[in-house]
């Protein structure tokens, strides 16, 4: 009963203050002022609902946005038939606001007679983003929170806006491991505007790290090992630099994913991380705990094969490479049966154009520890490729790219191939080899189309540099290298952009001064497919150095000025002839070239040894046998480069009776050496994205017998970055870097006399080095590849062969950065430290700065 009479109560007061209200608000956002109140309460009679034709609709309070787009939204129009109150008026409420336009909505009635009725939609709108504004933090930070709050000015702002932009900018603190930061938003109208300033407070707080990291439960691997797979998740300890250790949750994440990864290379197949931990040390401080259920070791006992007719089981076996008792490893399988072009499972049938081929490994049984493993194969069809599309090469013609394209129509589809185009690809330096794709698309006859996908890059190199020196005059360097230059479309002016290109010829032009003591000119140009129809590369080389020692006559009548006291030229050409090798492999190339020098030297001390006048003539037949399997020019990752050369000068002296060691008149007439160069190198990405170069260098000059001493030209230097001073370069000297030391200073004299003054290597007779770095790349962008390194090095020359010792070499070791810009070459610049002492030129534990541009340090 009493129940009874409170419910009466109450809906009688319900009832009383219903309709004694003078208007009712129906609406969202924020309360406001009352709106005049209706004539009727048609909106508010809950209890005697009726159904109205609209017989008009109305909008009011809008100051950007069109009434009538407005209205639309509503769904409801004049003479429609609405029942109030009902879902009706709810619903066009609900779409204006879904809108996010409006911040505020109310509804009423404006005249009702009958059963028409007048509806009206009173509106304030949101305002829209003026600018942004940080508080607590760096302005360079606030620079990198623009890119990640996204919202650009004269948006309408609406909570889901503020929202985004608190939790990204929360989000990127915590990935750096700020996990207390705190983020307010709050927007500062301009009502005479309608804009907004989105003000965002942000307190950071301190960085968390890590104090300890427990595996609980782990019995059969390190401690260590475990830890060094958690490559972004680490303890803090003294000395951690490279490595910090603040608690990042996603790279948490993706850490645990790699112990996981380990433990199942390793063979443990049943292994989890049961559950982690994030303890929470104190201040700004937290400890990880991992539980970790090992399980067992697991062994392959059998694999077999299913579905294979192509090849036996035993075929299959081999090329697999599995054997009973070897561990049980997912992705080392993987890399077995797919990963490893050319030596692969896949490659037996891919190769042999059965592009459809497949095969499942599915574990047929699990005994103990050994693991039957099933390999299921469906081999499918043989393909055989229609034809190729080439996109992209809006520069390069087609016919330079299909000729370097090892997928041919009407060929069986190879995967091997394929992979080995990309890398011919790569090597052209016409495209970003990082963005070089390949799309086979099967055709319903069973025929393959491949379409080749490229993006051209600048690849033209030019080198300015100029200045003003005294009496000396002009200085500088200008240098034009076209590396995709077109012979054919010279006289086609309209090809000229700014020289006909497209063709992969290569023309070089370069041209340097230091005014009237030191000029040279040279031009290079070369057709690397002669013919056009296989790879025979045509190579055409001309220069000319002019080279003076100046004096200062005291007697002049214009006072002392320079004078020229000697000279020195040096007019050089050289013809060659390249081709690919097929055997041992197509990797292979065997070129030849023919050289002629000719040296004039009038009253110049360039040799130290007394041959300061005479004409010396220069015939050099050089034969090169070289390897290159490098996957990039500009940042290889893997693959090799083997060289060894030999040049040879006609031997005159086993000829003549002339003992050229006895008659001095003119000694060097005919220039006359052997000369044997080997160079290797060697890339293989290490761990992540660190890759190791390893390197050997090696030169050997003699002569043909014994009567002929060895003469001052072609003779090895070492030391510094193995850029060539001026003049040095014309007498053909090989500049050979080792850095750590001065350039061209690390000598062994005969008879071991120390240095005089900045006296610089005439060059020994043999020479060594050894290079070890590691790279790390920064950016990988074609228009500015960046990467760092650090080196290891040694090196060492001899004037001759009695000094000889390959163990008596200089160290060094340090650091440095290279950056490949398409329109200057290669940029580097290097820090070395020198472990050993260079008599007479430098101590031991001396470090050298060096530069470099346009090469690759030897």
């Amino acid at each position: 009963m009493k129940q009874f009479l409170f419910a009466s109560l109450l809906i009688t007061v319900l009832t009383a203050t219903t309709e004694g209200w003078a208007q009712v608000r129906v609406g969202y956002g924020a309360p406001q002022a009352a709106a005049p109140a209706p004539t009727t309460n048609a909106l508010t009679d809950y209890a005697n609902p009726k159904e109205y034709t609209i017989g008009g609709l109305t909008l009011s309070g809008t100051r950007f946005l069109d009434p009538n787009s407005l209205l639309s939204l509503t769904g409801l129009k004049k003479g429609d038939k609405i029942r109030l109150p009902g879902e009706a008026q709810g619903g066009a409420i609900r779409k204006l606001m879904d809108s996010g336009l409006l911040f505020d909505v109310v509804m009423s009635a404006t005249k009702v007679e009958g059963s028409s009725i007048w509806l009206q939609f009173k509106v304030i709108e949101r305002p829209r983003l003026f600018q942004i504004t940080y508080t607590g933090i760096r302005k360079g930070e606030s620079e990198s929170l623009k890119e990640k709050v996204k919202l650009s000015r004269g948006k309408i702002i609406t909570n889901t806006d503020i929202k985004n932009a608190q939790l990204a900018v929360r989000k990127y603190y915590i990935e750096k491991g700020y996990l207390n930061t705190k983020v307010k938003v709050t927007t500062i109208p301009d009502s005479t505007r309608n804009n907004a300033t989105m003000r965002i407070q942000i307190a950071k707080g301190e960085k968390v790290k890590i104090d300890n990291i427990e595996f609980a439960g782990r019995e059969e691997v390190s401690e260590s090992a475990l830890r060094s797979k958690m490559k972004s998740t680490k303890q803090m300890r003294f000395g951690r630099v490279f490595s910090p250790s603040k608690f990042i949750p996603k790279k948490f994440e993706e850490d645990k994913g790699k112990l996981v990864e380990y433990y199942n290379k390793l063979g443990y197949r049943d292994a989890v991380i049961e559950k982690d931990s994030v303890i929470n040390s104190g201040g700004a401080t937290v400890g990880l705990k991992l539980n970790l259920a090992e399980g067992k070791k697991y062994y392959y006992r059998n694999v077999n094969f299913e579905g294979n007719y192509l090849h036996t089981s035993d075929q299959l076996r081999e090329v697999l490479g599995i054997r009973k008792g070897d561990v049980y490893n997912p992705e080392e399988l993987e890399k077995k049966m797919a990963g490893n072009p050319g030596q692969d499972l896949s490659s037996i049938y891919m190769d042999d154009g059965y592009l459809y081929y497949r095969a499942d490994p599915v574990e047929r049984a699990v005994v103990g520890d050994s693991i039957d493993l099933d390999i299921r194969i469906y081999e499918g069809k043989q393909a055989t490729i229609n034809r190729i599309i080439l996109n992209g090469n809006t520069k390069t013609s087609d016919h330079v790219v299909m000729r370097q394209i090892r997928t041919l129509p009407g060929q069986k589809f190879s995967k091997t191939a394929i992979v080995r185009t990309q890398r011919e690809l790569s090597t052209l330096g016409y495209f970003d080899p990082e963005k070089i794709g390949i799309n086979p698309i099967p055709q319903p006859d069973g025929t393959v189309d491949i379409e080749y996908t490229v993006e051209e890059k600048p690849n033209d190199q030019i080198e300015l540099s100029g200045g003003w020196g005294g009496f000396i005059g002009f200085v500088g360097t200008l240098g034009l290298t076209f590396n995709n230059f077109s012979a054919r479309n010279i006289t086609n002016l309209s090809a000229w952009r700014p020289l006909p290109a497209g063709d992969g010829q290569r023309l070089s032009l370069r041209f340097q001064a230091n005014g009237r003591q030191y000029q040279t000119y040279s031009a290079t140009f070369t057709e690397p497919w002669l013919g056009g129809r296989k790879p025979n590369a045509l190579s055409v080389s001309l220069s000319h150095t002019v080279y003076r020692q100046f004096g200062l006559d005291f007697y002049s009548s214009a006072g002392s000025s320079a004078v020229p006291i000697g000279a020195y030229t040096n007019t050089a050409i050289t013809l060659g002839l390249g081709r690919q090798l097929k055997v041992p492999d197509d990797f292979f190339s065997l070129s030849n070239s023919i050289t002629y020098q000719r040296y004039d030297l009038n009253n110049i001390a360039i040799f130290g040894n007394g041959y300061n006048n005479g004409i010396s003539n220069n015939f050099t037949f050089n034969t090169t046998l070289s390897r290159n399997s490098i996957d990039n020019p500009q940042f290889p990752r893997l693959g090799s480069s083997f060289t060894l050369s030999g040049s040879f000068t006609p031997p005159y002296s086993v000829f003549r009776s002339k003992d050229y060691q006895v008659d001095q008149s003119n000694p060097y007439k005919w220039v006359e050496y052997h000369k044997w160069m080997f160079d290797a190198s060697w890339f293989q990405t290490a761990v992540g994205k660190f890759v190791l170069n390893a390197r050997a260098h090696m030169g050997f000059l003699g002569s043909y017998n014994a009567r002929t001493a060895i003469g001052p030209f072609e003779r090895f230097v070492l030391g510094g970055s193995g850029l060539a001073g001026q003049g040095q370069f014309a007498l053909a000297q090989d500049i050979i870097g080792l850095r750590g030391y001065p350039d061209r200073r690390v000598i062994t004299l005969d008879n071991n006399r120390v240095p005089v003054g900045n006296e610089t290597s005439q060059g020994g007779v043999v020479y060594s080095k050894y290079v070890a770095e590691l790279r790390y790349p920064v950016s990988l962008n074609p228009s500015a590849t960046i990467f760092v390194l650090g080196f290891v090095e040694a090196g060492n020359n001899w004037a001759s062969y009695k000094q000889y010792n390959p163990f008596d070499l200089r160290r060094s070791a340090g650091a440095g950065a290279r950056i490949f810009m398409p329109a200057f070459g290669l940029i580097g610049i290097d820090y070395g430290w020198g472990f050993d002492t260079v008599p007479g030129v430098q101590q031991a534990g001396t470090g050298q700065f060096h530069f470099t541009i346009g090469q690759q340090f030897r």
